[in-house]
């Protein structure tokens, strides 16, 4: 069988490639490049818990140590803190590390991986694809003929795949432009990030009133100033001044102490392909959207694109046909995405809006500060993981079923389980390896040796159930989770996502929910065909 062919990589290319490795399916990532990446202090990246906790999963790599948790938030508007947040259980902090020491991390776990082959100075200029797979071309010293049996573009903004295939990039562009700087620089408060609206030494200039302060490792914090709608040029000299003037601002020296590490200037675009399947050629990352106003980060939806798509292409590449399965992908992460887009297009005039009678309405600005938040620490309707509500793989309504704290569709809650080693582990540390999961909410559990409790009750009729299902499943037991009863059956996918919770131990209904997680009654006549030829 011949690998999967993923263009890119980026994060989001590596990601994916690991994500197939880690279900025993190969692949070639095609790198334009010479295979490293020119570190840049100014291009960083924030990633959220879920996120975080898929790339430290597939790299075996604590990414802690490379960037900063942060210790808070605070968000101001001129001298006044309007929110402020200590991270902790009840809510994680964000990371921030710089993208040159993610992808390396990235790198260092795919050389490896001798399920990967990475193939640098590889630039796709050609692709056709049958039924039975893809054939691409590659130019440069290297430039040869390539087959796989699908192909990802994870190759960005430009995507060439996406070209390739003619489909749609629509959208709007420079949705916003921040001029950036990295510094080293003692501010109040290390660790915690910030955003402050409307500062007091606010001085007229191509800068709007709003500053956001991203701390890193080693006293180094990424400052971004929100530039207004235009394409006024952004001078080294005026942000050298505007640098001297914000720290001067924060510290309340007059000539403040710093080093300066990179600048630049980022523009935001929002856009999403108009399809992101075409046959055995899907898209992922920033190949099949752009998004991050009011911010929102879009690597953190790239790297869930890979998440998804990668345990669906695992069934495909080694049992065949699975066709409802990856129609899903698109299916579940464009409507994600594309309801991520509609909020932050729907709230920009609000919270850009500012002036006239707008400025003059109690709470207003405390309301806009709210907004800015959850999209800066990944909430809500601008950040929050996306909930596949409305998925094709969500089963019928079941006899059985209950509810839980955490809706059928949405990331599961990372519990404590024991596996089927004996060991206690986080949940999130079995997923990603091809396996439903199936976890008994069984309390009193955890203060027994597993050999004790693995044969009582109903954990005999639980197990043969799991064993009868139609795709491997591992059965995990939890002293309790969120919402849920004694001897509840929550049916978990393997990114992560919940297909549903079943009171006790129901096998007909638990068959249902995972035949219809794996693609559904489509499964039956893609077999039929699979046997015709």
């Amino acid at each position: 069988m011949d690998p999967v062919i993923v263009v890119g990589a980026g994060p989001v290319g590596l990601t994916l490639a690991l994500a197939l490795a880690r279900q025993e399916v190969p692949s070639v990532v095609l790198d334009e490049g010479s295979g490293t990446d020119a570190p840049r202090a100014a291009r960083t990246v924030v990633l959220r818990e879920d996120t975080t906790a898929l790339v430290e999963r597939l790299t075996g790599v604590p990414l802690g140590g490379a960037g900063l948790h942060w210790a808070g938030w605070r968000s101001l508007r001129r001298k006044q803190v309007m929110h402020e947040v200590a991270f902790g259980d009840a809510e994680p902090a964000p990371l921030h590390i710089a993208q040159h020491v993610l992808t390396g991390a990235l790198r260092t776990a795919v050389a490896r991986e001798p399920l990967v082959e990475l193939a640098v100075n590889s630039r796709l200029d050609s692709m056709e694809q049958e039924s039975t797979g893809v054939t691409v071309h590659t130019r440069g010293p290297g430039g040869t003929w390539w087959r796989g049996s699908h192909l990802v573009g994870c190759d960005g903004p430009r995507s060439t795949v996406r070209k390739l295939q003619d489909i749609r990039f629509p959208g709007r562009t420079a949705v916003e432009r921040h001029a950036v700087a990295a510094v080293r620089a003692e501010l109040p408060r290390p660790g915690e990030a910030f955003l402050h609206r409307l500062p007091p030494w606010r001085t007229t200039g191509p800068f709007a009133g709003e500053i956001a302060a991203r701390p890193l490792p080693d006293d180094v914090w990424r400052l971004d100033w929100l530039l207004p709608p235009g394409k006024d040029l952004v001078t080294p000299e005026l942000l050298l001044a505007r640098i001297r003037e914000t720290l001067t601002g924060w510290t309340g020296e007059p000539s403040p102490s710093y080093e300066l590490l990179d600048t630049g200037v980022h523009t935001v675009h929002h856009r999403v392909a108009r399809r992101w399947r075409a046959g055995r050629v899907f898209l992922a990352g920033d190949a099949a959207h752009l998004l991050g106003a009011l911010g929102t980060q879009g690597l953190d939806e790239g790297l869930r694109d890979a998440d998804n798509l990668a345990w669906k292409l695992a069934p495909a590449w080694h049992h065949g046909p699975h066709e409802a399965l990856l129609d899903s992908y698109q299916t579940e992460r464009r409507a994600v995405v594309a309801a991520r887009l509609r909020a932050a297009d729907q709230l920009l005039p609000v919270v850009r809006g500012g002036g006239g009678l707008r400025s003059l309405v109690p709470g207003s600005g405390r309301g806009n500060d709210a907004l800015l938040t959850d999209g800066h620490l990944g909430r809500g309707p601008l950040g929050a993981p996306g909930a596949y509500t409305d998925s094709p793989l969500t089963p019928p309504p079941l006899d059985g079923e209950v509810l839980v704290d955490t809706p059928a569709g949405s990331p599961v809650a990372d519990v404590v389980v024991t596996a089927e080693d004996g060991s206690f582990v986080p949940l999130r540390d079995r997923l990603g390896r091809g396996a439903l999961l199936v976890v008994l909410i069984a309390p009193g559990t955890g203060v027994w040796e597993r050999r004790h409790w693995v044969s009582a009750g109903i954990m005999p009729r639980l197990a043969a159930a799991v064993t009868a299902l139609p795709h491997p499943a591992e059965l995990l037991v939890a002293e309790s989770y969120p919402g849920a009863a004694p001897h509840t059956v929550l049916l978990v996918r393997p990114d992560g996502h919940l297909v549903t919770a079943l009171s006790g131990v129901r096998p007909a209904d638990l068959y249902t929910a995972a035949e219809t997680a794996l693609g559904g009654a489509g499964r039956a006549e893609e077999r039929a065909e699979a046997g015709a030829r």
